[in-house]
C-alpha cells in the first residue's frame, strides 16, 4: 500500500572529492547511487569536470529502495570500483548478485578500513560496517563512512531528523507537488490547493504513514468499501480515482511535532526492531565510529546536514545502554508495529531481551469510523 500511496520519500547520494593534490589519484567517492537519470548525470560530469573522475562506488545497504538504483549508476562508470555491503540478499528466493542487476565487476565492502585488506582509501576516509541478522533469510548492513577533511560522516539508514517543511526536490516537480497534495486532503474528492500549508500537511502524512503505516493519530481501511468509491470516479484528476483508505484525526499534528521533535536526530522505528535483535553488534560499530572527529552527519533520507559529533551520534542509540526498547514517539504510532513484531509477523524476526517498541503515551485519538 505504501509504494503505490504516493509516499515519496527522497533518497540522497553523496559524493567525495578525493586526492586532490595527486594527478594520479584525484577523483570522485561516490556514496549511495541514484538512478543514473540525465539530470543526474550532467550532475555527475560537472564534478568529475572539476574533481577528476568517479574512482568508487559505495553501495552503503542491502535493501531494496537502495539497490534498485545501484547496478545501472554503476554501470555509467565502469572503471570505477564498485564496493557493496557482503549480506546483499533477496526475497522470497535469495539469488545471486548478478541477478540482482548489480555488474560483474562488484566487490564486496571489507567491513572495516582498519583492516589490512580494508584500508582502501589513502587515508583520506575510513568505513565501519554494522551487520545484523534480524531473522532468518534477512540482514541488515549500514556502512558509516568518515571523510576526515570535512568531518563529515555519511549513513545510510542508521538516523534521521526531519521538519514540517517538505524537501526541495518533493516542490520542484509536479508529480510530487501533487503527491503532497493528495495526502492533504481530507475527504475522497477534495481538490486541495496548492499552498504552502497543504504542502506541509501532505508531507506530514507521508512521514507518518512510511514510519509507522498505520500511525496513532490515522485510521486506514485496506477494505473493499474506498476501492468501490473510487471506481465510482476514474477520473480524478491526481489518479486513483481518489482512492481515499487512510483518514486523520485532530490530532495529527501533535503526533507529528512529537515525532520530529523540533527536527532532533533519532532512529527510524523500523531500523530500531531490527538493531535491537543484536545490541552488541551495534555497540561494537559505535565504539569505532565514535573515535572518529566528525562533527556533521549525512544520512540518505530526510533532513542534512544533522550537527553531531560521535557523542551525540552515541547517545542516539541510547537502547543499547538502557537494554529497552524505547523510542521518543508516541505510543500509539509504535502499537501496530508492536502487534506485527509480537503477532503476525513474529516468524521473521529474531527474540530480543530489550523487548517491543515502546514509548511514551501521547492521548492522541484515531478519528472516528466512518
Amino acid at each position: 500500500m505504501i509504494g503505490i500511496y504516493y509516499v515519496h520519500v527522497p533518497i540522497r547520494m553523496s559524493v567525495i572529492p578525493v586526492h586532490q593534490d595527486d594527478p594520479n589519484k584525484r577523483g570522485l567517492v561516490v556514496f549511495g547511487p541514484v538512478a543514473p537519470t540525465k539530470e543526474c548525470l550532467i550532475l555527475m560530469q560537472e564534478l568529475i569536470d572539476k574533481y577528476g573522475p568517479v574512482r568508487d562506488i559505495i553501495l552503503p545497504s542491502v535493501a531494496v529502495e537502495h539497490k534498485v538504483n545501484a547496478g545501472p549508476f554503476a554501470r555509467q562508470y565502469p572503471n570505477a570500483n564498485f564496493y557493496i555491503c557482503d549480506k546483499q540478499y533477496a526475497f522470497p528466493l535469495n539469488l545471486p548478485n548478478s541477478f540482482l542487476g548489480l555488474p560483474s565487476w562488484t566487490k564486496p565492502l571489507p567491513r572495516s578500513s582498519q583492516t589490512p585488506e580494508g584500508d582502501i582509501w589513502g587515508g583520506e576516509l575510513e568505513h565501519e560496517v554494522v551487520s545484523v541478522k534480524p531473522g532468518i533469510g534477512s540482514f541488515y548492513q549500514d556502512v558509516a563512512l568518515f571523510h576526515k577533511a570535512s568531518k563529515t560522516m555519511l549513513v545510510c539508514d542508521a538516523v534521521f531528523a526531519v521538519n514540517g517543511d517538505p524537501p526541495k526536490i518533493l516542490t520542484e516537480e509536479e508529480e510530487y507537488i501533487r503527491a503532497l497534495l493528495w495526502h492533504a486532503r481530507e475527504s475522497k474528492d477534495d481538490v486541495v490547493a496548492d499552498t504552502e500549508e497543504n504542502r506541509r500537511k501532505g508531507w506530514r502524512r507521508i512521514v507518518l504513514l512510511f514510519n509507522f503505516f498505520f500511525p496513532g493519530s490515522g485510521r486506514g481501511d485496506l477494505g473493499p468499501g474506498p476501492i468501490i468509491e473510487a471506481l465510482k470516479t476514474p477520473g480524478f484528476e491526481n489518479g486513483w480515482g481518489g482512492w481515499k483508505p487512510f483518514t486523520w484525526g485532530d490530532d495529527e499534528i501533535k503526533d507529528f511535532e512529537t515525532f520530529s521533535a523540533n527536527g532532533k536526530s533519532t532512529i527510524l522505528p523500523i531500523i530500531q526492531i531490527i538493531l535491537s535483535r543484536d545490541p552488541k553488534e551495534v555497540q561494537r560499530w559505535l565504539d569505532v565510529i565514535s573515535k572518529w572527529d566528525f562533527n556533521n552527519v549525512v544520512p540518505m533520507h530526510l533532513d542534512a546536514p544533522l550537527a553531531m559529533g560521535p557523542k551525540e551520534f552515541e547517545d542516539t542509540f541510547q537502547f543499547t545502554k538502557t537494554g529497552r526498547n524505547e523510542v521518543r514517539f508516541c505510543d500509539e504510532d509504535v502499537k501496530f508495529l508492536r502487534f506485527a513484531e509480537e503477532g503476525p509477523l513474529n516468524f521473521s524476526v529474531y527474540k530480543t531481551d530489550l523487548g517491543p517498541l515502546r514509548g511514551e503515551p501521547c492521548g492522541i485519538l484515531r478519528p472516528r469510523k466512518s
